[in-house]
């Protein structure tokens, strides 16, 4: 149904755009920025395209699937999409405009409509190369997902935060989840730092053929890191063979819009996605960590007007 609603949605803009000129409508076309198909910000985006097409009058929704965080800002940025997903540092980086990070310049027309559910850091290492804690990766091998991507970004902060950097290693690959597990399960790759949900798929499955650590980042760790990073654990038995909790960072996935984007669409979407957490959570079980007190929280951009308006409405802002 999704993919039919996809197809519908992309094929018929001019029929749309017809059917509202003719009924005095104003169409508005929302571009939802996810991630890869088989991450989680595709299938949370194609749920929200839903609700935003059935629930905006003269909506026109679009789901597009990118390469997450960095990508979706830029094109948000530059107004080739409405609506975003992007982990917390990345869009920290994004409205600082930090090059290395791959921002040209200062995003500053990014606005929150408020931070969704957090990711861990889970570095995951071979059980035999004795990696317990993260200062214990220095001269082994580890990958911490594609080049500038928002794992790749966590990666450099987590390090930057032990006082290492990638220098310390013995050699660092830039590869995405299945492919380090890959390298993994073949003795190619000793270790691999990753930004996801807790359980994650191949995570679960490297743990059912090999024997893994799940390799700590002390809270004194994460607490030099500072905001929007900010201590958490992996409780014990998320992964077979793990036997007590783990300490780690969270980092807060947030749904980003931009100035452009009226105030009344805004507030639609906002008050969309929070009147519909049981539908969210149909689409991916990330959404049951959705609560309007906690998505105002910490955000490192300014909140847009409309999802203010939201939150001061139901009583989470004063």
């Amino acid at each position: 149904m999704s993919r039919m609603f996809q197809f519908i949605a992309g094929a018929a803009i001019g029929v749309a755009s017809l059917g509202a000129a003719t009924t005095g409508a104003r169409a508005e076309f929302i571009n939802v920025l996810t991630g890869g198909t088989s991450g989680v910000y595709y299938p949370l985006g194609v749920a929200l395209s839903e609700l935003y097409a059935e629930g905006i009058p003269g909506a026109r929704t679009q789901v597009q699937a990118t390469k997450a965080s960095v990508e979706n800002l830029n094109l948000l940025a530059s107004g080739r999409g409405e609506v975003a997903f992007a982990l917390g540092d990345s869009v920290m980086a994004g409205w600082e405009g930090k090059q290395e990070a791959g921002f040209k310049a200062p995003l500053k027309n990014l606005r929150a409509i408020g931070g969704m559910y957090d990711n861990y850091i889970q570095i995951i290492a071979e059980k035999s190369a004795g990696i317990a804690t993260v200062t214990d990766l220095k001269g082994k091998t580890i990958s911490v997902g594609a080049p500038a991507s928002g794992t790749e970004l966590n990666a450099r902060a987590i390090f930057a935060g032990a006082g290492m950097s990638y220098d310390d290693m013995a050699k660092v690959e830039f590869l995405p989840y299945s492919e380090s597990a890959e390298l993994i399960k073949n003795r190619q790759l000793q270790s691999t730092l990753q930004s996801s949900g807790l359980g994650a798929a191949f995570i679960k499955d490297l743990a059912t053929t090999h024997e893994i650590n799940i390799v700590s980042v002390p809270a004194e760790v994460v607490e030099k890191i500072g905001a929007p990073y900010k201590p958490s654990v992996i409780p014990a038995g998320t992964y077979n063979g793990q036997t007590a909790d783990v300490p780690t960072a969270a980092v807060t996935n947030i749904l980003v819009t931009s100035d452009k984007v009226s105030e009344e669409t805004v507030y639609q979407m906002t008050k969309l996605m929070f009147e519909n957490i049981a539908k969210l959570k149909a689409a991916h079980s990330a959404a049951s960590a959705l609560d309007p007190a906690k998505a105002v929280q910490a955000l490192p951009i300014p909140l847009h007007p409309g999802a203010e308006k939201y939150y001061r409405e139901i009583g989470v802002l004063k």
